[in-house]
């Protein structure tokens, strides 16, 4: 069974950088894309970043020039890179894959805290 594992959250000040990693256990066959969600304090979970199959990116306009996202596909891991923090961008992050058969995998989500 696959599980998705994230890490890398955490209590950080404002304009401060984390990087979050997702780690796929076991194989997940013709992956279509892997994203980055988070749920934010009485807010409804929002796409933050996507990376396709053939390699495009696409960002929330929130957090355009500020995030990027990546993968090692030989460690089976997804990244998100998180630069120049701020205290809305608290929330809980999640990562996704999603695969062409119509499979969606999610991680169980780590906390990123942005003190002002």
């Amino acid at each position: 069974q696959v599980q998705l594992v994230e890490s890398g959250g955490g209590l950080v000040q404002a304009g401060g950088s984390l990087k979050l990693s997702c780690a796929a256990s076991g194989t997940i066959l013709s992956i279509s894309t892997m994203s980055w969600y988070r749920q934010g304090p009485g807010k409804q979970r929002e796409l933050v970043a996507t990376l396709t199959r053939g390699g495009s990116t696409n960002y929330a306009d929130s957090v355009k020039g500020r995030f990027n996202i990546s993968r090692d596909s030989a460690k089976n891991t997804v990244y998100l890179q998180m630069n120049s923090l701020k205290p809305e961008d608290t929330a809980v992050y999640y990562c996704s894959i999603h695969n062409s058969f119509g499979t969606v995998y999610w991680g169980q989500g780590t906390q990123v805290t942005v003190s002002s």
